[in-house]
């Protein structure tokens, strides 16, 4: 090992009468980057840190009693309302400078760099722009320059447009950018800021950030470099608690204290090195010395990383190495794991001068694997007088190293036994902090801005409100014996929006937002690191969002934060945990407080999900949607190859996809018919739904199932369909093939557990992938022999292909059952229709199938017979023209004249009334007699124009029946004619490709319209069975026919291909039977033929009188049968012997 000259010390205090000689020693225990930190000397105000007063015991019963809540909760003033807090300044300050000379400060900030990204650069900026739009009426008076990396950009966040400058720093990993001190320190040096905020994460927790910017003259917004070194490290600051008396929880430094003597406090680097494991030989000893289970934990960690729960030593060795690999180089310590309890904070403040505060606790149990997921505030379970001791010890502990700036400590808390137990301290702002905020009202980076400055915390006004003195005095407060004690007002949950899957073990991921749509109501708020087509990228921390809920009981603060997680929508390339919180927030054991830190991963194993849709309606939607991209995707790349002059098969138009969706261990296969443009068609196992279909402008569905409606979109993964409908997410799974091992999510393979060739069993992991700074252990689906693609440090694409298995038996490889079951009965409460609405449903299908939206057999022809026979009922029903005169007339009432009205209404009155009559007829002719005589008394021409703009509805009504009844049915028909042999007739000329061809020249501007023909076309022989359906319907009811029918029918027997034949010969046959006489006259004439061909008494013939049934041009095949049975006995005898 590496041996090193060194003082061997940590000294807190101050260091001049220290006249302690130590021994050089060599020290083989830490590596020597580890043991150089602590080789320094940190000094704290004598008096501030003299311990030797006794505490003061008793609590003091004179809290600060506030009003009612008037305000709206924001992002760095809470709810409570102080009676001073509105009191108008009497002075003016319009920049930081004035600021800093008229409250005593040392130090004028007016720019800053901002060392972070996400939600904390976006707070940061919003907290303190606040403070300066109230303080100097600008909320420019500080400008923020920020770090942007190629990624940040690409992912459009959404704190590089709240900035007022950036800089370009390298992509990749935080140690390229936002961890890297020395870019840190370089940029603030070139951009000549006066301070830098680093937040939290990434460099906050560096003791050589503030070093270094010290050294550059820039001001470091959070402590001191020397209280960073010792407090900031977990191993030093229990060393310090120790020290201080406070109560730890065994760890591998259980005993280890400093030397203290009020003034100062010392750790040597072996002191330090005796609380550290650097193998994990010494890990496990030091371990069973604890008792399992044990925590493994890296000093440097924090945020759910470089952190590990062991149950057993048989699992000690592997999770030492994951904790080593998510924080590289941290010295690594062992701790027991405490069960039931509480993690409990104290939120400090600190100033230059020695003051310290304590703003209250809050409560961060609700964890998954040790991330914090749901904070809230104040921390009601403690029992008061309890934390009161852990405020007083945080204090403290804050004064003895000499802290400033806002900082955590961290407890855990035995609520049965009401002990607690010193964790760590944070010498950083929090990611919760917020809830402090909102119950102290306090706005805390805008206080470390202006403890930067140099201002002592009583010349803060949040801070003297808070102790209830006047907002702008400058009277020194004594925070250890206030005159009124602060209290926290109401009750605050939080809860961390991440992009993270639930169903999944909370796997992170990354990817694009569509849609973010966060409400905000007067007791709830949030802020978002991103916004709508703004991202995540795979080196973004998994927390993108916040949302915090005020209420004056703990009760009312969850219900508004259910609601307001029930309305957040999100959409994207990635699952979030909004679902999940809403099922853990309704929980009977949140609502009774009965949790603790083990509470969420004991759920999460339970596998415990949130409430999810109903499977057959995700089975609905999710078939719709996966259908429609699919169908929409092939109708592009049609249109597409026209563009380019290429032609393709129409096969590719189909609008029929098969679907298969699996879920829970069922295929489900669905046949998927896109039945109209705003319709589909599903068929499973013989059952059937029509659904109704309609695109949204940001990419999602709405559909109406049952008499409801729901909005659904999709997201396609490499292995899964993820189908969001409402709030509510449900995935299907693709057919997997266990051989092939993929990456679940963007990010790096760091570590191969099985060689190459190497077996693994079911369930044993194979490797570990860094997914959005977390350590993942993949497992193997199946038992084989594992061949790798990919070497550690490889980066990785969701579905990248890592390797493959050879299975030992892929006759076990289970696979999904099909589902036998068909679709549930649909509610009947739908909506009943009338008849002019019902009729134009009856158009619409019909017209949608002549556009090529054909059924699959064998639903087709007894849909096709259906709809035919209701759509020619309701043409001849003659209530159909009243009510569609009732509607046009409900649609222009007040805006056509009112004589007119009158007079309209009252024809349609007298033909309601006579509606049953045989002989009542739509009045069209009079309404437009009535038209037509105010437009003739009109003068002027402008005046004419506007009253027929205004009745120009009612003009089309009365156009469209002005032949009768029976005149709109059959132009209703013809109509439909007209539009099959309009798009039939382009297919005339040849080949396939020839008509093709010719549709490109003649449509040339646009290649939609050619790819609708085809798409039509394309379906011809289900076509030509609803021509014929319409032909034959018509001519058995309605046998004369209209010279425009006519002129159509003869247009149809134009069409020559063979794939028309059909259509032509019906149409050839309607017009030959129309041009003959009718059935009556054709008979007697025939039955005059024959009489005279025969005597009465059937002896005589003369067969020279039957040449006039030869040179007839009259048809006489329809009627010959009759004559076998004629009334004449000669005449039928006759027939029967021709």
């Amino acid at each position: 090992m590496m041996k090193r000259r060194t003082s061997k010390r940590f000294v807190l205090g101050d260091t001049t009468t220290d006249d302690t000689n130590y021994d050089d020693e060599a020290l083989d225990v830490i590596p020597s980057e580890i043991v150089q930190k602590f080789q320094m000397t940190l000094e704290a105000d004598a008096e501030a840190n003299d311990e030797n007063k006794d505490e003061k015991q008793e609590q003091d019963n004179k809290l600060l009693r506030l009003p009612k809540p008037t305000l709206t909760p924001s992002m760095s003033q809470g709810t409570v309302i102080h009676s001073q807090r509105f009191q108008e300044k009497d002075f003016t300050v319009a920049t930081p400078e004035e600021f800093v000379r008229r409250f005593q400060g040392t130090k004028a900030i007016n720019k800053v760099l901002i060392a972070n990204n996400g939600i904390g650069a976006v707070k940061c900026m919003r907290s303190i722009r606040r403070w300066s739009y109230e303080m100097f009426k600008n909320e420019r008076a500080v400008r923020f320059v920020v770090m942007v990396t190629p990624e940040d950009l690409k992912a459009n966040a959404e704190y590089i447009k709240m900035a007022d400058h950036y800089v370009p720093v390298p992509g990749g990993s935080n140690n390229n950018n936002y961890a890297n001190v020395e870019l840190i320190v370089d940029i603030a040096t070139r951009t000549q800021v006066q301070a830098v905020w680093a937040g939290w994460g990434h460099a906050s927790e560096n003791p050589k950030l503030p070093e270094l910017l010290h050294r550059a003259g820039v001001v470091f917004i959070g402590p001191p470099e020397k209280a960073m070194w010792a407090l900031g490290d977990k191993i030093a600051s229990s060393i310090v608690a120790q020290t201080a008396n406070i109560p730890t929880l065994p760890w591998s430094g259980s005993e280890l204290k400093a030397e203290y003597n009020t003034k100062k406090i010392k750790i040597s680097s072996e002191l330090f090195a005796r609380g550290c494991v650097t193998t994990p030989e010494q890990g496990l000893q030091a371990a069973t010395k604890i008792g399992f289970p044990v925590m493994i934990k890296a000093s440097e960690g924090g945020g759910g990383k470089g952190i590990r729960k062991v149950e057993n030593p048989d699992d000690f060795n592997n999770m030492f190495r994951q904790v080593q690999a998510e924080v590289p180089g941290s010295p690594i310590f062992v701790m027991k794991l405490a069960k039931s309890a509480r993690h409990l904070e104290v939120q400090l403040l600190a100033d230059q001068y020695g003051n310290a505060i304590s703003l209250f606790g809050r409560d961060c149990s609700i964890q998954r694997r040790h991330q914090k997921i749901i904070e809230e505030a104040p921390a009601a379970i403690a029992k008061p007088d309890v934390f009161i001791e852990m405020e007083k010890a945080a204090v403290r502990l804050a004064k003895m190293v000499g802290y400033v700036s806002a900082g955590t400590v961290e407890y855990l808390y035995d609520p049965i036994a009401g002990q607690y137990y010193f964790l760590e301290l944070n010498p950083r702002l929090q990611v919760e902090h917020p809830c402090t905020e909102m119950v102290a009202d306090v706005n805390l980076p805008a206080a470390q801005l202006q403890i930067a400055m140099g201002l002592p915390l009583y010349q803060i006004k949040d801070i003297r409100l808070l102790y209830g003195e006047s907002p702008w005095g400058s009277s020194q407060i004594d925070f250890d014996e206030p005159v009124q004690r602060p209290s926290p007002w109401g009750h605050v949950i939080a809860a961390r929006i991440t992009s993270e899957n639930p169903d999944e073990g909370f796997k992170p991921s990354s990817g694009t937002v569509q849609e973010l749509n966060f409400r905000s109501s007067k007791n709830v708020w949030g802020y978002f690191s991103v916004a709508a087509s703004g991202g995540l990228h795979e080196f973004a921390d998994s927390q993108f969002g916040h949302c915090f809920s005020w209420g004056e009981t703990r009760e009312q603060a969850r219900e508004n934060l259910v609601i307001a997680l029930k309305e957040l929508s999100i959409r994207g390339d990635f699952r979030t945990t909004v679902e999940y919180l809403i099922t853990l927030l309704e929980t009977q054991a949140f609502q009774e407080n009965n949790i603790d830190t083990a509470w969420l991963d004991a759920l999460i194993a339970e596998r415990v999900q949130s409430e999810k849709p109903d499977v057959m309606l995700g089975v609905l939607c999710g078939s719709i949607l996966i259908a429609d991209s699919i169908i929409t995707t092939h109708f592009q790349e049609f249109k597409s190859a026209l563009e380019k002059g290429q032609i393709q098969s129409a096969s590719q138009l189909s609008n029929t996809v098969e679907v298969e969706l699996i879920h829970g261990g069922n295929k489900y296969k669905v046949q998927v018919t896109k039945s109209g443009p705003t319709s589909y068609f599903l068929a499973i196992n013989g059952s059937f739904k029509e659904l109704e279909v309609h695109k949204l402008a940001d990419g999602g569905t709405l559909l109406s199932v049952d008499g409801a409606s729901y909005t659904s979109y999709l997201k396609e993964e490499v292995d899964k369909y993820r189908i969001v409908i409402g709030n509510q997410t449900v995935v299907f799974e693709k057919e997997k093939d266990p051989s092939n091992l993929r990456a679940p999510s963007a990010g790096k393979l760091i570590n191969c557990l099985v060689e190459d060739g190497g077996h693994v069993d079911k369930g044993q992991p194979y490797a570990e992938i860094e997914v959005m700074k977390m350590v993942m252990t993949l497992s193997a689906p199946e038992a084989g022999n594992v061949s790798w693609c990919m070497r550690p440090g490889a980066v990785l694409d969701q579905g990248s292909l890592m390797g493959t298995l050879e299975l030992d038996d892929p006759s076990l490889v289970t696979t999904a059952v099909p589902y036998k079951g068909q679709f549930p009965l649909g509610d009947n409460t739908s909506l009943s229709e009338k008849l002019n609405q019902a009729h134009i449903k009856y158009r619409v299908i019909l017209e949608n199938t002549l556009a090529g939206f054909c059924l699959p057999d064998p639903y087709n022809t007894p849909r096709l017979r259906e709809v035919v026979e209701k759509f020619m009922q309701s043409l001849r029903d003659p209530s159909l023209p009243l009510l569609e005169l009732q509607e046009v007339l409900s649609s222009t009432s007040g805006r056509i004249p009112l004589s007119v009205e009158k007079k309209v209404r009252k024809l349609m009155a007298l033909y309601e009334r006579n509606i049953t009559s045989v002989l009542a007829q739509f009045p069209s002719q009079q309404i437009a007699s009535v038209i037509d005589h105010h437009a003739a008394s009109l003068t002027k021409r402008a005046d004419r124009d506007v009253f027929f703009m205004s009745t120009q509805a009612l003009v089309l009504l009365v156009q469209r029946y002005r032949n009768g009844i029976r005149g709109r049915m059959k132009a209703a028909v013809h109509d439909l004619l007209k539009q099959y042999y309009q798009d039939e007739s382009h297919f005339q000329l040849g080949s396939y490709d020839k008509c093709v061809m010719a549709l490109r020249d003649r449509y040339k501007d646009d290649m939609q319209v050619v790819a609708n023909i085809i798409f039509s076309h394309n379906q011809v022989a289900k076509k030509n069975l609803l021509v014929t359906m319409l032909i034959d319907h018509l001519w058995s009811n309605e046998p004369g026919l209209t010279d425009e029918l006519a002129a159509t029918l003869n247009e149809l027997t134009s069409l020559h291909r063979a794939e028309h034949s059909r259509v032509a010969l019906r149409a050839r046959q309607v017009l030959i039977a129309a041009h003959q006489p009718a059935y009556e006259l054709r008979h007697n004439q025939m039955e005059s033929i024959f009489l005279s061909a025969v005597d009465m008494y059937g002896h005589d013939f003369h067969p020279e009188n039957l040449q006039k049934l030869i040179l007839s041009e009259t048809s006489i095949f329809d009627i010959l049968h009759d004559f076998f049975y004629h009334t004449n006995a000669a005449v039928s005898r006759f027939y029967d012997l021709q």
